[in-house]
């Protein structure tokens, strides 16, 4: 049986097993020290799901004080469509709230399809009036 349980920096080795099936991580933000980094500003609000101590779904989720932001909702294929990404998601929305976070914003790629489905399907609304921009800091 599959339970969702607050993400910890020692879930990292597990969590990179996930993210292995996930297009758009990166080896910089997502090394073990990026990801402490983010865990130890946002200990409560990020979750893992587990089927017998194996982790098979994730959701990195923090705020900036004003908004909530996902990263990496990803669930291991032979998971999926099994509500596990929702599960995750509710968590993570009802974390977020209880910091007084009211808005959560994420990215996904175009050519992602289930991914964009998924999000579709659960409520998240398409921006068409935004253009995503970033630049390294050096």
């Amino acid at each position: 049986m599959v339970k969702i349980r607050v993400m910890t920096i020692a879930d990292f080795d597990g969590i990179c097993e996930v993210w292995k099936n996930h297009k758009g991580t990166n080896p910089v933000d997502d090394s073990a020290e990026g990801f402490a980094k983010y865990i130890r500003r946002n200990p409560t609000t990020s979750f893992v799901a587990e089927d017998n101590g194996k982790i098979v779904g994730t959701i990195l989720a923090g705020h900036d004080g004003r908004r909530g932001l996902f990263h990496h909702v990803s669930v291991l294929p032979e998971y999926q469509k099994q509500g596990i990404g929702k599960m995750l998601v509710d968590n993570a929305m009802d974390a977020l709230e209880k910091e007084g976070i009211t808005k959560v914003l994420l990215v996904v790629f175009k050519d992602n399809d289930n991914g964009n489905a998924f999000w579709e399907h659960i409520g998240f609304t398409k921006r068409d009036d935004l253009f995503y921009r970033n630049k390294y800091v050096k």
